[in-house]
């Protein structure tokens, strides 16, 4: 996928609560579907959907044993995000430093 395609994914994904409760939720450990489900007052066909937006966007990986689908987490594309912000942030307080720079020099 593409560096911004998958940027626009990350954050499309990440944009829904559930989403981010169902990616809070892997944080702390691979889980199987049903266990991801449990807390939400959603069908499972929901949590299903929501699931498959995560993959998607690359921000979860599946495995199955058996019957058993099990979910985790897949930091990359989350990391990827944050540099991004991050550059910006960086961007944008160099020229608020150098607005402010040439607003003392004016005064």
């Amino acid at each position: 996928m593409l560096k911004q395609a998958r940027l626009d994914e990350t954050f499309r994904a990440m944009a829904d609560p559930t989403r981010r409760a169902i990616l809070e939720r892997l944080s702390r450990g691979e889980a199987r579907v049903t266990e991801v489900a449990r807390p939400f007052p959603i069908s499972l066909n929901s949590v299903s959907k929501h699931i498959q937006i995560l993959e998607r966007a690359e921000l979860v990986q599946r495995r199955q044993v058996g019957r058993d689908h099990f979910l985790r987490i897949n930091p990359r594309p989350i990391e990827e995000a944050s540099a991004w912000i991050q550059s910006r942030t960086t961007l944008w307080n160099q020229r608020l430093d150098r607005l402010a720079k040439l607003l003392d020099e004016k005064s």
